[in-house]
C-alpha cells in the first residue's frame, strides 16, 4: 500500500498524500455509534510517530494544490473509463436486440421482453418457471399443432345435415365445446345466453312461378330461403343485372331501361345479398331472385345457397341493444331490413327462366354461364310471381367461451372465434373456423399449464352462434359489454371459412395489425410447397391485396362497431369461389376433395395462433400505430384534385389535410415516448400500450349514434360519415355538381376532420398535451 501511494505521489511531484481512513471502534460498553476519523500518510497502523493529528492544518499550500488536481484528474479518469464501459455494453445490447427483431439466433435480451427492450436489468419475478424466448415459444407452440386432432374435430360435422341456430345440433355442437375447453383445463369456461329474433321457413317452401297469357307456371319450390326478407306475394317483369353492382345499374340506367316494379335477378358474388337487395330497392324494384351462375360457382347447377337480406350484423329487431332477456327492447327494426321479398334459385331455374324472355341477350361483359341469358323480356305478358311465407320466431342462442387469464394485464385481451352455426352441414363454413379454434385452446393452454408459458395479457376462445344469419351471437356479445370491450379488448382474430382452397390467401385486417401478419407469414411454413413460407407465396405487396371487410364477415362488426383491430384470413383458389358454402352440399366428404386440406388448416391454425402469442408475449403492443398515417396519406392524395372544386364551393380541404399532420405528428410523439421510457416499469408500459390500443377506436366517429349509424369507423364503416363517401361527393363534383348536397359535404368534412383531430389528440396523451389547433 506505502509503494502504491509513493508511486502515486512521485507522479505528481510530491511526496507521499494523506488519505482518509474511518474506523468504527466497538466501545466496552457495547456501544457501536462512536465514529472515529483519522488522516494518515504511512501504513495503516497509525502514522509515523508524533504526527500531527490535524495534518491539514499545517500542511503546505503546495500540497493542496497537488490534492485538488489529484482528485480531478481522478474523477475525469474514472468518467472516462465508465462511458466506455457504458457505451460497449449498450452497443452489445442492441446487437443482440437487432438479432431478437427477426427471431433469428438466440436472444439474449430478457425473456419476453419487447424487441424494442434496451435494459438488461434484473427479470420481473412470476412465479412458476422462467418465461420463453419468443423464438423457443414459436418453436414450441408450432411442435405441438396437430393435424390429426384437427381432422378430428372436423369430423364431428360429418353425416349431419344441419347446425341451425338453437335448433338441437347447434346446441349439442356447443355443449361439446364447453365440455371441450374445460378438458383443455382453460383459466375460465362459461356460457353468454342471448334471445334474438330469427326468420326460419315457414310450414311450406317458398315458390316462384312464371304468368304468361294468363298460365301460372311452377319455376321451382326449394328448400332453401332467405332470412329477414319481407313476406307476402307480388308479381312483376323479371330483369336480368348481373352482380347487383352500383355499375351494374348505371349500364342499365346508360341504356333507357327502367326498373319500377321489376324483380330483379342477381348473379351471387362480389357483395353480399343485402347490398344487391338494397341496390335494387333504391332501384324501384319490388323482388330479387339470386342464382350460383355456373361461371364463377363451378358444379352448382341444382343447388340453391342460403342467405340472409339485412343490411347489418347483429338481431335487426334490437339495432344497438344487446338482445339480453331482461333488456325491455323498445319498438325499433333496422334500417337495413329489407322491404321486398327476396329468395334464392338454382341456375337451371335461372336458365329456364331466361328461355321464356324474348328481350336482349346478357351484355358480353357480364359473361354469365347460364345459356341464354337474357337482360330483360320485350313481352308484357312474361312475368314472375314470388310467394315468401318465412316466419319471425323468438329463440335463444349460445355463445361459448373459454379463456386463459393473462399474468400481467389479465384485464386486456385478445378474442379468437369462429362461427358454429350452419345452414346444412357447414363444413367449410363453419366446421374448419370450430376445428382450429379447438385445437389452438388445447395447444396454447398445454404451453402455459405445462410448457412454461406466462402470458402477459389473456387470451379468449368464443364460439358464435346464428353467425349466418348476419354474425347475430358475435354482435349482441359487443353490444351487449361494448362498455367493457372497447377498453380491454385489443385485437379479434376471425376463424372462419379458414380453408375454401389451396392455391391462394384472401387477407382481411385492420393496418394496426399488417406488420405483425407479414412477419407471421415469414415465419410460417407454405404447406402446399417441399420449402418456403406463406409470405413467399403472397409476395412483398401483400398489403395492396388486402381485402376489405364484408358484412358477411363475423370480424366486421368488431372493427366497424366496436373499434377493435382484427384480421381474418385463409386458403382460397384464386378467382374462383368455393361453390358449396351455405348449400347442402357443404359436407366433409366435398371438403375432403380440397388438396391437403389438413395441413392447410394447420398452417391456418399457426398464422392465427403465433399472432396471438406475439400480442401476449411482448412487453409493447405489436400494433404498427403508424401505418394508419400512410392511409390518411392516401386519402389526401386521392382528395387532392378536387381541391379547386371545392374552393368554388367557398369550402377548403386545408383543415382535413392539417388534421392529417396532426395525427403524423402525435404517431411520431407517441414513438418518442416509447423510445425514452422505461418499459420495465408496468405503470408506464401500461399507459403508452394504452395510447397503442386506442388507435382503431379513435377512427369511431363521435358524433354519430351507435344506434341510427352502428358501423362508424370512418375508413371501414358504412354511411356519409365514411372517408370513402366523402371521396364519392368529391368526385360527383366533377360527374354531376347538381346532385351534390353543399350542406351534406360541409357536414362530411366537418366531421372527418374532427374524428382524425380527435384521433391524433388521444394518440398523444394527456389532456395538457392537446389542443383544438391545427
Amino acid at each position: 500500500m506505502d509503494h502504491a501511494r509513493a508511486a502515486i505521489s512521485n507522479l505528481f511531484a510530491g511526496e507521499p498524500m494523506s488519505y482518509t481512513r474511518f474506523s468504527i471502534a466497538r466501545q466496552m460498553d457495547g456501544d457501536n455509534s462512536h465514529v472515529e476519523m483519522r488522516l494518515s500518510a504511512d501504513d495503516e497502523e497509525g502514522g509515523e510517530t508524533g504526527r500531527q493529528e490535524h495534518m491539514h492544518a499545517s500542511m503546505p499550500p503546495r500540497r493542496s494544490v497537488k490534492n485538488l488536481c489529484f482528485i480531478v484528474i481522478a474523477a475525469l479518469l474514472l468518467l472516462l473509463i465508465g462511458f466506455l464501459v457504458g457505451y460497449l455494453s449498450y452497443r452489445g445490447r442492441m446487437q443482440k436486440a437487432s438479432r431478437c427483431l427477426d427471431g433469428s439466433g438466440k436472444c439474449e435480451m430478457t425473456p419476453t421482453a419487447s424487441y424494442l427492450t434496451e435494459d438488461e436489468t434484473e427479470e420481473e419475478e412470476v412465479p412458476g418457471p422462467s418465461v420463453l424466448y419468443w423464438p423457443e415459444l414459436r418453436t414450441l407452440f408450432s411442435g405441438k399443432l396437430s393435424a390429426r386432432r384437427l381432422e378430428d374435430s372436423l369430423r364431428q360435422r360429418a353425416n349431419k345435415d344441419s347446425f341451425e341456430a338453437g335448433q338441437i345440433e347447434d346446441e349439442k355442437a356447443a355443449s361439446y365445446i364447453h365440455d371441450q375447453f374445460n378438458s383443455f383445463h382453460l383459466d375460465e369456461v362459461w356460457n353468454d345466453e342471448h334471445y334474438v329474433k330469427l326468420q326460419v321457413k315457414g310450414s311450406s317452401n317458398n315458390r316462384v312461378s312464371i304468368l304468361q297469357n294468363g298460365k301460372e307456371e311452377e319455376l321451382e319450390s326449394p328448400n332453401a330461403y332467405v332470412a329477414y326478407s319481407k313476406t307476402g306475394s307480388i308479381v312483376g317483369k323479371p330483369v336480368h343485372v348481373n352482380y347487383g353492382l352500383k355499375a351494374d345499374f348505371q349500364k342499365l340506367e346508360k341504356l333507357g331501361v327502367s326498373l319500377n316494379g321489376t324483380i330483379l335477378i342477381f348473379r351471387a358474388g362480389k357483395i353480399t345479398l343485402a347490398e344487391k337487395v338494397a341496390n335494387a330497392q333504391e332501384a324501384g324494384a319490388v323482388g330479387v331472385l339470386m342464382y350460383l351462375d355456373p361461371y364463377d360457382y363451378k358444379n352448382t347447377d341444382a343447388l340453391v345457397p342460403f342467405g340472409h337480406a339485412h343490411l347489418g350484423t347483429g338481431d335487426p329487431f334490437t339495432p344497438g341493444f344487446p338482445s339480453f332477456n331482461h333488456t325491455q327492447f323498445p319498438p325499433v327494426e333496422s334500417s337495413g331490413l329489407p322491404r321486398i321479398p327476396v329468395q334464392t334459385i338454382s341456375s337451371q331455374a335461372a336458365g329456364k327462366l331466361y328461355s321464356k324472355m324474348d328481350g336482349d341477350k346478357c351484355l358480353l361483359e357480364w359473361k354469365s354461364g347460364v345459356m341464354g341469358c337474357k337482360m330483360m323480356s320485350s313481352k308484357a305478358n312474361v312475368t314472375v310471381k314470388l310467394s315468401v311465407n318465412n316466419v319471425m320466431v323468438d329463440q335463444k342462442i349460445l355463445n361459448i367461451f373459454g379463456a386463459i387469464k393473462g399474468f400481467e394485464e389479465p384485464d386486456r385481451y385478445i378474442v379468437i372465434g369462429a362461427q358454429r352455426d350452419s345452414w346444412g352441414p357447414g363444413a367449410a363454413k363453419a366446421g374448419v373456423g370450430t376445428a382450429i379454434l379447438l385445437e389452438l385452446a388445447r395447444v396454447i393452454s398445454d404451453i402455459v399449464k405445462n410448457g412454461g408459458y406466462k402470458p402477459r395479457r389473456s387470451i379468449i376462445f368464443a364460439s358464435w352462434s346464428a353467425g349466418e344469419y348476419g354474425a347475430v351471437g358475435a354482435t349482441e356479445w359487443l353490444e351487449g359489454y361494448s362498455a367493457t370491450l372497447h377498453a380491454k379488448a385489443f385485437t379479434y382474430i376471425n376463424l372462419d371459412a379458414a380453408v375454401l382452397g389451396f392455391n391462394h390467401m384472401k387477407i382481411s385486417a385492420s393496418p394496426l395489425l399488417y406488420t405483425l401478419l407479414e412477419r407471421t407469414m415469414k415465419g410460417v411454413k407454405d404447406p402446399t410447397k417441399d420449402s418456403g413460407n406463406l409470405y413467399d407465396r403472397v409476395g412483398s405487396d401483400w398489403v395492396k391485396t388486402v381485402v376489405p371487410l364484408g358484412l358477411d364477415n363475423a370480424a366486421f362488426p368488431f372493427l366497424a362497431f366496436s373499434g377493435i383491430p382484427v384480421v381474418s384470413f385463409g386458403f382460397c383458389n384464386k378467382d374462383e369461389e368455393y361453390p358449396l358454402l351455405g348449400t347442402t352440399e357443404d359436407t366433409v366428404e366435398n371438403l375432403k376433395m380440397t388438396d391437403k386440406l389438413y395441413d392447410l388448416m394447420r398452417a391456418a391454425a399457426e398464422v392465427a395462433g403465433q399472432i396471438a402469442l406475439r400480442l401476449t408475449h411482448d412487453h409493447e403492443l405489436y400494433l404498427d400505430f403508424e401505418r394508419y398515417s400512410e392511409e390518411l396519406l392516401a386519402f389526401q392524395e386521392k382528395f387532392l384534385p378536387y381541391d379547386r372544386d371545392v374552393k368554388a364551393l367557398g369550402l377548403t380541404l386545408n383543415w382535413l389535410f392539417f388534421a392529417r399532420g396532426d395525427f403524423q405528428r402525435a404517431t411520431d410523439t407517441l414513438r418518442r415516448d416509447i423510445a425514452s421510457s422505461d418499459r420495465e416499469n408496468k405503470i408506464i408500459r401500461r399507459a403508452l400500450n394504452d395510447r397503442i390500443m386506442k388507435v382503431e377506436y379513435d377512427f369511431l366517429s363521435p358524433y354519430l349514434s351507435p344506434k341510427d349509424a352502428p358501423f362508424r369507423h370512418i375508413f371501414f364503416g358504412r354511411g356519409s360519415h365514411t372517408l370513402q363517401s366523402l371521396l364519392e361527393n368529391l368526385q360527383l363534383l366533377r360527374t354531376s355538381r347538381s346532385s351534390v348536397n353543399v350542406n351534406m359535404l360541409k357536414e362530411q368534412l366537418a366531421l372527418a376532420t374532427w374524428t382524425i383531430k380527435g384521433a391524433a389528440n388521444a394518440l398523444v396523451g394527456d389532456i395538457w398535451d392537446t389542443d383544438n389547433e391545427f
